[in-house]
């Protein structure tokens, strides 16, 4: 194992916004905190793990909910911003299969406004990670500060980067794509969904675009792959396919978002996070790795089974492994 590092801050850069979302009954939407990285910010302090959340949080009404939301459960917010600009919305479908579609109002709004100024203290503290990912990174002006924010943190922290796209608003795949390699060469931790793959990569083979991205430098890639579990790799030449864990799915919002975090959660865990401990995270062994994607996959399922991005806490996790 590597340096401990149990009282590791895991930092989380990116949207904190409102999704609307069908109410259980009824033909009209509620309102729920949401954003790809506050989710994952979320999970991890319910988890366990110090989380600080890197965010622009508007001082609006829905604002001051985000707040409330993160403070309640657990999330620093010492860093984040209280800004200026609205809430971004989110407003979301669920399909028959449990799958989320979304439409978004986010122009002009607090989320994407990132100044180098705001994040100069960001990484302050015993940060062993940052995660960022989704519409932070590719929404301008805010996406190349928090870019730059990934690359100067790789001297001290752990890189997670889960792309979770969003086409509807992130423009040309392809460019989307040349985006992602860019950061695959900074992150250490990779999750992406085969759904995104889809997007960025049609035509390509999950086992394929997993061989093309532990190249370009990460210690760990995993594609989640809905119902049938996940494919995942480490540099060093592990491979591995673990299998989907059954569930009555309610929907599937918010699912991704809590693989990321308790896959991080296990990292933590098992004092692999921060820089000194690098060559330790590329060393992992086959058992080790099926057991953080085991966890990671049975975190994800249970966030499957309930209404909207509710991941569970370290006790739930524990219930169900008996």
């Amino acid at each position: 194992m590597g340096t401990p590092n149990s009282a590791g801050i895991v930092a989380v850069a990116g949207e904190a916004l409102v999704d609307l979302v069908p109410a259980p009954v009824g033909d009209y939407l509620e309102i729920a905190p949401g954003g790809s990285p506050a989710n994952v910010a979320v999970a991890l302090a319910r988890l366990g793990v110090p989380a600080r959340m890197l965010a622009r949080i508007a001082d609006d009404v829905l604002g001051r909910r985000l707040r409330d939301h993160l403070t309640v459960n657990g999330v620093e917010l010492d860093h984040a911003v209280a800004a200026t600009e609205q809430t971004s919305l989110a407003m979301v479908a669920v399909g028959p299969d449990g799958g989320p579609t979304y439409d978004f109002r986010i122009d002009g709004t607090a989320d994407w406004q990132w100044t180098t100024g705001e994040l100069a203290g960001a990484l302050d503290g015993p940060v062993v990670a940052l995660h960022s990912g989704s519409l932070a990174l590719t929404t301008p002006p805010g996406a190349a500060v928090l870019r730059e924010l990934m690359t100067r943190a790789a001297a001290t922290a752990t890189i997670s980067y889960d792309p979770n796209c969003r086409p509807l608003l992130m423009g040309d795949p392809a460019d989307v794509l040349a985006g992602a390699h860019e950061l695959l060469a900074v992150a250490d931790v990779v999750k992406v969904s085969s759904e995104d793959l889809d997007w960025l990569v049609p035509g390509s083979t999950p086992e394929a675009v997993l061989e093309d991205w532990l190249g370009r430098g990460p210690a760990i890639v995993a594609v989640t792959l809905g119902g049938d579990g996940v494919l995942a790799g480490t540099s060093a030449g592990l491979r591995a396919r673990r299998p989907g864990v059954p569930i009555d799915v309610v929907d599937t919002v918010g699912a991704g978002d809590t693989f990321s975090a308790a896959l991080l959660a296990g990292l933590h865990r098992r004092d692999l996070l921060g820089a000194a401990n690098r060559t330790a995270l590329r060393a992992v062994d086959a058992g080790t790795l099926d057991a953080l994607l085991d966890e990671a996959a049975l975190a994800a399922s249970i966030t499957c089974s309930r209404r909207g991005a509710n991941p569970p806490t370290a006790d739930d996790l524990s219930a169900r492994r008996g």
